[in-house]
């Protein structure tokens, strides 16, 4: 958070109990300001290759079709030790803030288009057990502050 301050980023803070699933989540997103909900999806491929996918709750991901829309093979879910090894969170906290922990970019981060049709969204900062709430088009100066080159995909063409 600290970091994101630095580099100009404003957000709200709301702390609440940790959340694991969207369903978890959907019990405390009354106590946060109005925002788009999101959820991610650390994936992995044969060739080893980290994907990070943000999309809003809303959005159907079909992963054979991303993967194929891609040219990645097939997808798998990342171990919790990869997740820690190349984002620094653990299952249940994965954000693209997460990102911050990936100074080598192994990890490509994949951003639904939907989100940005939103002014606010909600990421966790790293625990599942506080959420900031950010103007979406902020993703954009994070990624660039992190070195990293999203791709911003319309999930509905898939």
């Amino acid at each position: 958070m600290a970091r994101l301050s630095e580099w100009g980023i404003a957000y709200d803070l709301y702390t609440h109990k940790p959340v694991f699933t969207v369903k978890e989540a959907d019990t405390v997103k009354d106590q946060l300001t109005p925002c788009l909900d999101t959820r991610n999806l650390y994936l992995r491929n044969k060739k080893k290759q980290n994907f990070l996918v943000t999309v809003s709750n809303e959005t159907e991901v079909d992963l054979k079709k991303l993967a194929d829309h891609l040219n990645a093979g097939r997808f798998s879910f990342g171990s919790a030790d990869r997740l820690m090894e190349f984002l620094g969170v653990t299952p249940g906290s994965v954000t693209p803030f997460a990102l911050i922990n990936d100074p080598d970019h192994h990890v490509t981060p994949i951003w639904d288009a939907a989100m940005f049709d939103h002014d606010k969204a909600g990421y966790h900062p790293l625990l599942n057990s506080m959420t900031l709430v950010v103007e979406t088009a902020c993703l954009h100066d994070f990624a660039k502050q992190t070195g990293h080159s999203p791709i911003i995909m319309d999930f509905t063409t898939l």
